[in-house]
Order: structure tokens, then C-alpha cells, then sequence
């Protein structure tokens, strides 16, 4: 709770998953995926309820023993690669709100950003709370760096490299002239259940940045991204002692 609202932490968790067959459940150091964000949910001090929105009973149980209320399985439907995650959310609320469990704020955490911690979580909360009613959302952002659009190529007709944004090689800008830019990492989403059942999006004209550490952004889509999050969980006493990571 905060300041008198309450606030729901729900991780999604389907069974399906192309490229990562189920990823959700991989072990990661020692515990399934998705207990991560469940224990990043437990772990903030602002959190009322942790549910996590399921289709596999087998994923259910591994829920429960994280931490999380498993109340309802997700309806098929519900749980396809296709269907839009606003469906599985307002099911979610719409089964919560018809036991009387009603909340203010909805913290979405995915699995597959298991390095967001409580304490990113809080922090969030807070900044949101008190830029209302200017902002009803947050959404966790990481800066471009390496990817930045100004530094990007094509290849022509011919095969041969062209500049992206610049006529030429040499009108590229140094790294320190550029646009500071950031990308969507999927590392949270916060917004006012009002919000979200009016907007059904997190991202909109009343949406507030939160960005995170860079080691903090990964997303774990294919292997190679989980092999990355476990090198980053194996030193992340170091990372957490960097000044810019």
C-alpha cells in the first residue's frame, strides 16, 4: 500500500513459449523463472497481493510455492502467442474485483526480466505516485547506447554500407553529441487500474519513465539471453557496486 492504495503485483506465466521452450519454468540459479519477479514482488514494501496469471496447473504450483496467490488458471483463449496482454490483465482484475479484492495500482512483472528487485519496484511506485495526476503509468526504460538510430547503417543497391541518418561516414555525430534515446525493456509496467481499464496500455500521453541500470534491462527471449542473465546474477554483487551499469 501507499498512501492508502493498495496495490496488486500480478506475473504472467504462460505455458507457451517459441523461443525458449518453457522458459517460464527454467531454472535460473536455483529457482524456476518465474519466481523471480515473485520475489521481487514480496520483497517491496509497497506490494498488497502478489497473483500470478497462469494456464498450467504444473506453473500454478510452482507459483504457490514461490510466494504467489494462484486464485484462477488464465482460460485458454487468454493464453495464445496472439492474444494482447491487456486480456489476461483485466481478467485478472475483473476475477480479483468480482471476490471484493479491489486495487488502486497494478505492478505487471514478467518473468522474463528476473533482475528488476523490490527495490526498483518501490522506487517506481513512489515516482509515479507522486507525479499523479500528470501521469497515471511508468514504464521501466534503459538508454541506447551501442544500437543508437544515429550511428545505424543500411546496405545499398550495390552491397556496400550507407549511413542510416548521415549523408555520409563523416557526418556522424561522437558519441557524446548524440540525443541521449531510451528503449522499452520490459523490466516493469505500472499504472492506476483506472488508467488501465479506460487506456488498456501502459504506454500513453500520461506515462512517466522509470530507467533502469543497463544490466538491469536484459530480456530473456532465447538462450542466449539466459545464458547472459546467469553470467549477470554470478557477478551481480560487482554490478551493484558499479557506478554506471
Amino acid at each position: 500500500m501507499i498512501e492508502g492504495r493498495r496495490v496488486l503485483a500480478l506475473v504472467p506465466a504462460r505455458r507457451g513459449s517459441k523461443g525458449l521452450p518453457l522458459k517460464n519454468i527454467r531454472p535460473l540459479h536455483g529457482k524456476p523463472l518465474l519466481a523471480w519477479p515473485i520475489a521481487a514482488a514480496r520483497a517491496s514494501r509497497h506490494v498488497d497481493r502478489v497473483v500470478l496469471s497462469t494456464d498450467d496447473a504444473g506453473f500454478a504450483e510452482l507459483g504457490r510455492q514461490a510466494g504467489a496467490d494462484v486464485p484462477f488458471l488464465r482460460p485458454a483463449e487468454l493464453a495464445s502467442d496472439d492474444a494482447p496482454s491487456i486480456g489476461f490483465i483485466l481478467h485478472a482484475l475483473d476475477a480479483l474485483d468480482a471476490a471484493g479484492d479491489r486495487f488502486d495500482y497494478l505492478v505487471l512483472l514478467e518473468p522474463t526480466s528476473p533482475l528488476t528487485e523490490g527495490s526498483d519496484i518501490d522506487a517506481a511506485l513512489a515516482a509515479l505516485h507522486a507525479a499523479s495526476p500528470r501521469a497515471q503509468a511508468l514504464v521501466g526504460v534503459s538508454p541506447i547506447v551501442n544500437a543508437h538510430p544515429a550511428f545505424a547503417v543500411r546496405l545499398s543497391a550495390d552491397g556496400l554500407l550507407r549511413p542510416y541518418a548521415a549523408g555520409a561516414f563523416d557526418q556522424l555525430p561522437r558519441r557524446q553529441d548524440i540525443e541521449p534515446l531510451y528503449a522499452l525493456d520490459g523490466s516493469l509496467y505500472i499504472s492506476t487500474v483506472a488508467s488501465l481499464r479506460a487506456r488498456r496500455a501502459f504506454c500513453h500521453g500520461g506515462t512517466l519513465p522509470h530507467v533502469m541500470p543497463r544490466y538491469k534491462s536484459f530480456e530473456i527471449d532465447d538462450l542466449v539471453d539466459f545464458i547472459c542473465v546467469e553470467a549477470l546474477l554470478a557477478h551481480r554483487a560487482l554490478l551493484d557496486e558499479a557506478p554506471s551499469q
